[in-house]
């Protein structure tokens, strides 16, 4: 069983608990009372420069802990101040050490969008997101077979959040693209080994329709790779172990969009 299995294997057993303490329509009726949240997709169509999905992270089964010092909304108030365009946060617990609470404080003291970045397997798991304040929510084409995929898409845009949908393999490219989504990402780690490589970017975007918004997950790390990245039509990269590990998240922000300003067009 690779990672991906067990990652999914447990989560499982936790939506099995979950619904039995709270049913999906008392958890609908949480989502109904929520404010409206940022539009996800609007932050990143209108990025000046490239846009930026800034993750909260606190640990990964590939890394172990990468932040000791993890104050989730501190970290959000800091990608905020420094203009990311939008937040992920990782809301899985037993591989990467985030919460609920984690996207619920963090969601409350932003009034950048949200991004609930976990493995979502059945549209419970949506109503969460909404309940949790995500204005967004991912789904792995890897872990969603067949219809699972257009029908969790379905699912998030009926509880009025945006659907992020990522790929590793390109097998699932077509699905992908007929899902319905408007973003498409493509992660350039391998869910099933987590080895990370920038250029499973270049290889998949030319076969991405212009009409869709794309991101680059994963493994970005400098200037000159945001700039090849945006020269090559990416609209938007969500990086997150690269930030955590800075001592100045800031300053860190600012290196990686050095070579794309706000002025520049790919």
């Amino acid at each position: 069983m690779d990672i991906l299995e067990k990652i999914v294997a447990n989560k499982k057993e936790e939506l099995a608990k979950a619904k039995e303490l709270v049913p999906l329509t008392a958890l609908k009726e949480q989502g109904s009372g929520k404010s409206p949240r940022p539009d996800f997709l609007k932050a990143l169509a209108s990025a000046k420069g490239m846009g930026l999905i800034a993750e909260i992270k606190k640990a990964s089964p590939s890394a172990g802990v990468i932040r000791p010092d993890f104050d989730p909304v501190s970290l959000g108030r800091i990608y905020e101040q420094n203009q990311a365009d939008c937040i992920s946060v990782l809301t899985d617990t037993p591989f990467f050490q985030g919460s609920p609470e984690d996207l619920r404080q963090v969601s409350a003291a932003v009034n950048t969008p949200t991004l609930r970045k976990d493995f979502l397997i059945d549209p419970y798991q949506v109503w969460e997101a909404k309940a949790w304040g995500a204005s967004a929510a991912l789904l792995i084409a890897e872990i969603l077979p067949g219809e699972e995929l257009k029908n969790m898409v379905e699912q998030i845009f009926e509880a009025g959040l945006e659907p992020l949908v990522e790929l590793f393999d390109p097998a699932h490219l077509g699905r992908v693209l007929d899902s319905g989504t408007r973003l498409v990402g493509i992660n350039n780690r391998n869910l099933k080994t987590f080895v990370t490589h920038i250029d499973h970017t270049f290889s998949l975007l030319p076969q991405i329709p212009k009409s869709f918004l794309v991101i680059s997950e994963s493994g970005i790390k400098t200037p000159d790779e945001v700039r090849a990245l945006f020269q090559a039509g990416v609209k938007a990269i969500l990086v997150g172990e690269t930030l955590m590990r800075s001592e100045n998240i800031g300053a860190a922000i600012s290196n990686l969009r050095s070579r794309c300003p706000a002025d520049a067009t790919s």
